[in-house]
């Protein structure tokens, strides 16, 4: 009896062992995590240099995911990109605006996501990024430089009205203040595109955080931040196998 239930208690630790190393494992389903680009719609293959990258998409131009055209197409309130306009609930405010240019930027030119990158069943795109951890200071300045703008939902992603060719608000839906949908900075980052980012308690020059903003004569920073992830991850994979290798061996030698 007691064999019995020690071996039932060992399955159980494998299950819970493999569950746990295959959400793991999701986070990239490829090996490599650094130096790499989204498998998504308007990114390259490959990182490299791009002299010729657009404004607020210039900080990557030694090294980008994004095409000079993708970076020119960035910069407008409607672009071939997505279609999608900024001004669906009025002109949305300058310093609102140069946010979510930044917030292109980092998500079509950074070849510094690999960390976060995960598979997605979309039709524009088979991978997408997953809790990128913000600075908190990127993110507290983006929800204060919009608190003046307006828009009709938290969610950005999904839920709009396309059958005009961009984004309108969908029926019922009210044009409110930025802080009416996102009451945080938390809220603003963590929810407008579907977590994609999740913000962090480090700050900027940490070396733990992405920044969307950074001086490119400087370096970029998140070079350092994804590699630190990376190894983080690639550390945590044999110790999620070794509960299911140990139960294994003890069943082994229990019968």
């Amino acid at each position: 009896m007691a064999q019995r239930i020690t071996i039932q208690l060992l399955l159980l630790l494998a299950w819970v062992a493999a569950v746990g190393g295959a959400r793991t494992l999701t986070v990239r389903a490829r090996t490599e995590l650094l130096n790499v680009c989204m498998d998504a719609k308007h990114h390259k293959e490959k990182p490299g240099p791009e002299d010729k990258l657009h404004e607020q998409c210039r900080p990557w131009r030694k090294n980008a995911c994004c095409s000079t055209n993708t970076s020119q197409e960035a910069h407008k309130d409607v672009s071939y990109l997505y279609n999608f306009d900024w001004n669906h609930c009025g002109e949305m405010a300058p310093a609102c605006r140069r946010h979510f240019i930044q917030d292109t930027c980092l998500y079509e030119c950074s070849p510094n996501l690999g960390p976060w990158i995960q598979q997605v069943d979309q039709s524009w795109r088979k991978e997408r990024v997953l809790d990128v951890p913000l600075c908190k200071e990127d993110c507290e300045q983006w929800w204060k430089d919009c608190s003046t703008s307006y828009t009709c939902k938290s969610n950005w992603h999904k839920g709009w009205n396309w059958t005009s060719g961009s984004n309108k608000c969908p029926a019922g839906a009210a044009c409110l203040s930025f802080h009416f949908y996102f009451p945080t900075p938390t809220d603003l980052c963590n929810e407008i595109w579907s977590h994609s980012y999740k913000v962090s308690n480090y700050r900027r020059g940490s070396g733990r955080c992405i920044q969307m903003w950074f001086d490119p004569a400087q370096g970029n920073p998140n070079e350092e931040v994804a590699r630190f992830y990376a190894a983080a991850m690639s550390g945590a994979g044999p110790w999620a196998a070794c509960p299911v290798l140990l139960s294994l061996g003890l069943l082994w030698l229990l019968s």
